[in-house]
């Protein structure tokens, strides 16, 4: 085979390992792939999973609508046409759309404030913030900008699911102790106020709030192991573990049926719930409204994207499928124009439900559409009979369902592996707590970044050596090397920017006034992958310095598109081409020193 040939071959193999996002119309409109290839044989676990995702989800959406300050047949709403939105475009065939807890808590924070006590207004706010929520994410995935998302670190979105979902836990107090709390700014007032006023507990809605939470933690903690002992299989196992929240639901209603605990104990229920579908509703158009909803439209944008994107992932790689993070923008920012549209509010894809619906079987889109008809028909027919269902229970499901968030393991990884991002996890879990929901997050990527600047500003730099006769060159304070008495070699794990040019020039002519006897030093460019503005001036700068101290700058290693932005300038011609070298080798040997 010829050299032309090998190239050739090379980068078809290259090329067939990049990921393809698909081409021509199956890139926006993904169903189109599952449904022309739809298999007789996925249809059983689409209708497994949709069954099994529909029975969690008319309880959560209703319990998540009201941690969202909106009447619970809202949950329901935004639980029918953005889940079939999702469905049909939608990258991930098993991420299950819908209200999630989180989100819902950034709805109440924004809407709150502005809304007072007038609940037509809450919901129109709701649907407004769906609105912009879902023109972000569609703008950002048209214009190919999920990358934006990056800006939320990990560490960042640990502490604040954290944070938030110790938030939405004691918001439910009030629901789960039976309790009148007034709506506070901080979760301390809150909590505060309900340890005054424990005399004022409703046993009947506590034992009711506690026996259910009892029940979804066996449910999900204890059952499945009880059930595999006892040789069920594991396709049963899921709808049974899973099946929780309907128990909870249905002992519920039946114990305020039967004991009259409505009239008799003063157990606070759901109440009337409107039946029919979703009506046609159409966001208000109002400057000022928008304007002051449009930053927390742009956090539920991003946070509910990230949620989504990372259990898509996680659960698409265990089949070796493929996620389109900027189509899962577009699905998403489209399910959430459809809640606008639809009577609904913000949702997402939720974490539990989608290991749900991979774990029953989903094979496509369409067990989200199985999902949604079977919802449609709990509004058209059965919501007669959630009149009497306490709300002591969704306050345990959402209580349950939050356990989940509270991420000690990251803080706990992050602390030993890198304090910096421990520092930006630990700030954002304390500024949503104590500052809001909404600053916390802001605060957290800020203070991220700002450590991210600090610690690239002093980026690593290790004078190195030749290990041996070989032609490697390692730290000389980790190895046992061989140096050269004129020359100083050193190496700089980072890229040079602006932050960062001040450090490099004080190491270097630091390095050099301790090194007297030193005529070349070599600048080795192997972790640097970018040369600002700044940092080239001042490398310009240092070959005059050094030139008029008697040494010779040298650059080697540096990496092909470094170079070609250095060649586009004079610095090649100010340097000189021949102390450029490919490997630190060679330029040792061209200094003599090898």
């Amino acid at each position: 085979m010829t050299t032309l040939e090998s190239t050739e071959s090379t980068t078809r193999s290259v090329q067939a390992l990049r990921p393809t996002n698909g081409s021509g119309v199956r890139r926006y409109l993904p169903f189109l792939d599952w449904l022309v290839h739809y298999r007789r044989q996925d249809l059983v676990g689409d209708g497994m999973a949709g069954v099994i995702v529909a029975i969690m989800l008319v309880p959560q959406g209703m319990a998540y609508a009201l941690l969202a300050g909106l009447p619970p047949q809202v949950g329901l709403y935004a639980s029918i046409l953005p889940l079939v939105i999702y469905g049909l475009l939608g990258s991930s065939r098993v991420l299950a759309v819908g209200p999630v807890a989180l989100v819902s808590l950034l709805t109440a924070s924004a809407i709150s404030p502005l809304a007072g006590q007038s609940t037509a207004l809450y919901v129109q706010l709701a649907l407004i913030l769906a609105l912009l929520s879902g023109l972000i994410q569609l703008i950002l995935g048209v214009a190919r900008l999920g990358f934006i998302v990056n800006f939320l670190s990990h560490p960042v979105i640990s502490g604040f699911t954290s944070a938030a979902a110790i938030v939405i836990a004691v918001s439910q107090l009030k629901h789960l102790l039976g309790i009148s709390v007034p709506r506070f700014e901080h979760f301390y007032q809150t909590l505060y106020y309900a340890a005054q006023h424990m005399s004022e507990i409703n046993w009947s809605t506590l034992v009711i709030g506690v026996g259910s939470v009892v029940v979804l933690i066996y449910f999900k903690y204890q059952l499945g192991d009880q059930l595999k002992n006892r040789g069920i299989a594991e396709r049963w196992v899921v709808p049974f573990t899973k099946s929780a929240p309907l128990v909870v639901v249905v002992a519920g209603v039946l114990a305020v049926l039967l004991f009259g605990l409505y009239e008799s104990a003063g157990v606070k229920v759901v109440g009337e719930v409107p039946a029919g579908l979703p009506p046609l509703t159409i966001p208000m158009f109002d400057p000022e409204l928008w304007r002051s909803l449009l930053p927390m439209a742009l956090t539920i944008s991003l946070v509910g994207y990230m949620e989504s994107i990372s259990v898509a992932k996680s659960l698409a790689s265990k089949r070796r499928q493929k996620i389109d993070a900027n189509q899962e923008l577009v699905g998403l920012g489209a399910a959430n124009l459809g809640a606008a549209f639809s009577g609904g509010y913000p949702v997402t894809g939720g974490i539990s439900r989608s290991v749900v619906n991979f774990s029953a079987g989903a094979n496509t889109g369409l067990a989200s559409i199985i999902t949604a008809g079977l919802i449609a028909l709990t509004v058209l027919f059965l919501t007669p009979l959630i009149y009497f269902l306490p709300k002591a229970v969704l306050a345990a499901i959402i209580m349950v369902a939050v356990l989940g968030l509270i991420d000690v393991v990251t803080l706990r990884h992050v602390w030993h592996y890198n304090k910096a991002d421990a520092a930006s996890l630990i700030i954002t879990f304390f500024a949503v707590l104590l500052v809001s929901v909404e600053a916390g997050i802001v605060i957290g990527v800020i203070a991220s970044l700002l450590l991210f600047l600090w610690r690239t500003s002093r980026p690593h730099v290790a004078v190195v050596g030749r290990l041996g006769d070989s032609e490697t060159y390692r730290n000389v304070l980790r190895y046992e090397v061989l140096t050269c008495s004129k020359v100083v070699a050193i190496r700089v794990d980072e890229s040079l920017y602006f932050a960062n040019t001040k450090y490099l020039e004080d190491t270097i002519l630091t390095a050099i006034s301790d090194h007297p006897e030193v005529d070349h030093l070599v600048l080795i460019g192997s972790a640097i992958n970018f040369i600002d503005s700044s940092a080239l001036e001042t490398l310009e700068s240092l070959v005059v310095e050094l030139r008029d101290a008697g040494v010779t700058l040298h650059l080697s290693d540096i990496k092909g598109p470094v170079l070609d932005r250095l060649k586009k300038t004079h610095f090649i011609e100010h340097l000189g081409a021949e102390h450029i070298h490919l490997s630190t080798h060679d330029a040792m040997i061209a200094i003599g020193c090898a």
